[in-house]
């Protein structure tokens, strides 16, 4: 478990760290589908005590056509599309999360390893980017 989840911390504040992410996947070719805002959906229900998170959920068409175009791999569906977290801890510093893919997809092996390790080294590139 140790390294299934793998934190970066960011050189930029939150908001520098968001827009610096979206441009750098919009450059790698890759599209932003939706970004949620955590803190905003947990004031809305009444807890004002959460900092600033977003969950920024990104697709590259052309890897994720490998994976939903084929029967035998069509249930690894649900880990897609790719996500990674924003946010600030108590410090104020701004950190970059995501799910280690790339190792659950060496479990699984042959075209899911190969897409979706492809596509964690392609999430990495942003990802380094914005960290330190």
């Amino acid at each position: 478990m140790e390294n299934m989840f793998v934190e970066s911390k960011s050189k930029y504040n939150f908001d520098e760290t968001v827009e610096k992410l979206n441009e750098a996947i919009a450059e790698g070719g890759w599209r932003v589908l939706h970004t949620h805002n955590l803190q905003e959906t947990m004031i809305k229900n009444g807890y004002d005590d959460v900092l600033q998170t977003k969950v920024i959920e990104l697709c590259n068409p052309k890897l994720a056509h490998q994976l939903l175009s084929d029967n035998e791999s069509r249930i690894y569906s649900n880990m897609m599309p790719c996500r990674m977290s924003v946010y600030e801890l108590k410090d104020g510093a701004t950190y970059v999360s995501r799910m280690n893919t790339k190792m659950l997809s060496m479990q699984i092996g042959g075209k899911v390893e190969q897409v979706m390790g492809g596509a964690f080294q392609q999430a990495e590139e942003f990802i380094n980017k914005v960290s330190k």
